[in-house]
């Protein structure tokens, strides 16, 4: 899934990305990622600051969400941001969401959000997340 509109250094990351999850593969996001990448979770008050942070959570909710799909992509005016929206289930729950990535001009994924809908899906995700995580403290407060 493409985003037209997006500068050539962040279509290619894009490309990139949509490869590793399909692999489940976000051991290899590093190459991906700004030194100051920062995660902004649905169901945290507070980002995750790091490279440790963003690829515990990513592979973690890979194990959480069932028939994860995109839908739909957009790119930012700049081409240096895109909106992609999902769906997915969590123990039973439907959800919708979107991620929203910001590039840097050498397509580095500087910033990851996400957003989640509705409440009961949000939840689900919440309680899932937060059982297989709660051990990693550290690592999400970017003190790996």
């Amino acid at each position: 899934m493409n985003a037209a509109g997006l500068s050539p250094a962040a279509a290619k990351t894009l490309a990139t990305w949509h490869d590793l999850l399909a692999r489940n593969a976000m051991e290899e996001l590093d190459p991906l990622l700004s030194d100051s990448i920062v995660f902004r979770s649905p169901v945290a008050h507070t980002p995750y600051p790091g490279r440790a942070a963003i690829k515990l959570v990513l592979k973690t909710v890979n194990t959480v969400f069932k028939n994860f799909t995109y839908h739909r992509t957009f790119a930012t005016a700049d081409g240096l941001g895109v909106v992609l929206e999902f769906s997915a289930e969590v123990d039973g729950k439907a959800l919708k969401g979107i991620d929203m990535l910001r590039f840097d001009q050498a397509g580095k994924i500087e910033e990851f959000e996400v957003m989640v809908r509705p409440m009961s899906g949000l939840q689900a995700l919440g309680a899932a997340m937060g059982a297989k995580l709660a051990s990693q403290k550290q690592v999400l407060a970017g003190q790996d």
